[in-house]
């Protein structure tokens, strides 16, 4: 590892540990002082974990718990062979307004695909290996429009497009775009926080048969093609802000997993459903 890696490593995880030390003294407080959302419908914040992720979630949660606006679920949706090993200081939560599902596994789906079989109506997907700041699911509820048609995230990417009008590979995209218009070019990430409103998804978008075999590891794609299929516009909210992982090192390798998968996983959708991004 170079000099200036080691160093970047060593301040990721000084931040890491001081935003744990953080959360652990100050979420019961805020979590007294958070407000009712105004959304007209019921707002789902919705995640999923699994054992090499446990003993970390507790922190995430406690980040999701002491939010600003409240919501009227926290859900996390646990695969039923991982339930037994989770662990005390999650469940715990409970009693502070965690609610624990027990579901299928659907590997990075399962954040998003029971909550939507289950009839939740406004839907927030959250990642559990992550600290979300105080004012996160304020600025995501706050940005959103009635009658707009549009997925709002945190954070998201640019779809670059090729002669045809097809997207170019994945890492020629534009990456972390500010914030601006709503536009159907414009790519969700799921770590920074999605706010999907009801009906906003094709009807396919729950059927594991067919997201199985097209898009397996590749969720963001599939949720994306899903909304923009159904008409939505996607817009990016709030400034550029650094991401804090507890342990980064199960991020990173799905990043390298994905970076090669997803044109794969792009050209299946295509392939299945034509590009919704080119009919601008």
């Amino acid at each position: 590892m170079s000099p200036g890696r080691y160093v970047r490593s060593v301040a990721r995880v000084s931040i890491a540990r001081a935003t744990a030390q953080y959360v652990n003294l100050s979420w019961r407080r805020h979590r007294r002082k958070a407000m009712p959302h105004k959304l007209p419908g019921r707002l789902t914040v919705t995640l999923t974990s699994y054992p090499p992720r446990y003993p970390t979630l507790a922190l995430t949660l406690k980040s999701l718990l002491a939010q600003s606006v409240r919501p009227d679920h926290l859900c996390l949706w646990i695969a039923e062979d991982d339930l037994g090993s989770l662990p005390e200081n999650v469940r715990r939560l409970c009693s502070d307004g965690l609610v624990i599902q027990r579901c299928q596994d659907l590997r990075s789906y399962t954040k998003i695909i029971p909550a939507l079989t289950a009839g939740h109506e406004f839907l927030v997907t959250a990642d559990d290996d992550q600290y979300y700041r105080r004012h996160w699911l304020k600025e995501l509820v706050g940005a959103y429009r009635p009658g707009r048609r549009e997925v709002v995230c945190a954070r998201a990417h640019r779809i670059r497009l090729d002669a045809r009008g097809l997207p170019l590979p994945y890492f020629q995209w534009e990456s972390e775009v500010a914030a601006g218009g709503d536009e159907r070019l414009v790519f969700p990430t799921g770590v920074g926080g999605v706010l999907y409103e009801p009906g906003i998804f094709h009807n396919d978008v729950t059927r594991s048969e067919i997201f199985r075999d097209l898009c397996p590891s590749a969720d963001d794609v599939w949720l994306y093609w899903m909304a923009a299929l159904n008409g939505a516009r996607f817009r990016k909210v709030g400034p550029r802000r650094r991401q804090i992982m507890w342990g980064d090192s199960q991020r990173v390798t799905l990043f390298s997993v994905n970076r090669t998968a997803n044109d794969e996983q792009i050209a299946n959708m295509i392939s299945r459903y034509g590009f919704p991004g080119r009919s601008l």
